[in-house]
């Protein structure tokens, strides 16, 4: 139904929809009744628990270890990150990281990686959106150059798998949205895996160590190419096309 403003608008205020749409599903509800719910709803929000700094830290946290092996050094760091509980048992409990630890054997970056813990730690505390952190570490490159992970997925500095770490851990509880490929993409680039390796069963014979040494570093073929989308060396040409076989990117669309 339109309605037509006779008079000039002075000010105005969104309306509060909830006890109209509770009275509209339940015409006989007396009028208190709808009340005494907003008044509910509002202690309940009230009551609920966000993440600051002021935030006191638990005698228990519940943590994930992420290891991260590199070619830059024979000493594996361990990534720890420990998360608090916000409001168990309710509809708002919710799971988010509190602080972080780095350790390793390798003490050549021991002062900047407590520097980098601590900073880090602070900003989780903080409260917030802390996603940004992933793309701040992601984005740091090392002068000597980067390398790839097991998996074939490029890194530009050890800073920026601390950072993608931080991602998988986010994606576990539910802070960053994973990205799922739809079932149909998955089907089609595995039956294009299929394919190529089929193809090029006759090549396999040449140059086989370092075959074999390309294979523990990447999933997929060992003359794939970097993807420009997932960083991941995994585009292969096929049918005249290059395509991603990690995350379906492709040229042909």
């Amino acid at each position: 139904m339109t309605v037509k403003i006779e008079k000039k608008i002075v000010g105005y205020s969104v309306a509060d929809t909830s006890p109209k749409k509770e009275m509209l599903e339940n015409p006989e509800l007396p009028l208190d009744s709808v009340d005494a719910s907003l008044e509910t709803e509002k202690d309940e929000l009230a009551n609920v628990v966000h993440m600051h700094e002021k935030l006191q830290r638990p005698e228990m946290l519940v943590g994930s270890t992420y290891k991260i092996k590199t070619p830059l050094s024979e000493h594996a760091l361990y990534v720890t990150i420990n998360d608090i509980i916000l409001n168990p048992g309710t509809e708002y409990e919710r799971r988010r990281p509190f602080e972080i630890f780095i350790n390793s054997k390798n003490m050549d970056h021991f002062q900047w990686i407590v520097a980098l813990t601590r900073i880090i730690s602070a900003v989780f505390r903080k409260g917030g959106d802390a996603t940004f952190l992933v793309e701040e570490l992601r984005s740091v490159f090392d002068p000597r150059g980067g390398y790839f992970k097991k998996g074939g997925k490029y890194m530009p500095s050890l800073v920026a798998e601390i950072g993608d770490a931080i991602e998988c851990h986010m994606k576990m509880i539910g802070m960053i949205k994973a990205d799922e490929m739809d079932d149909c993409v998955r089907d089609h680039l595995k039956a294009k895996r299929a394919e190529y390796d089929s193809m090029n069963d006759g090549n396999n014979d040449k140059a086989e160590t370092a075959q074999a040494v390309e294979e523990e570093i990447s999933d997929f073929p060992p003359d794939a190419q970097l993807c420009p989308k997932c960083h991941t060396k995994a585009v292969i040409k096929m049918d005249g096309c290059m395509t991603c076989l990690n995350c379906g990117e492709s040229k042909c669309g």
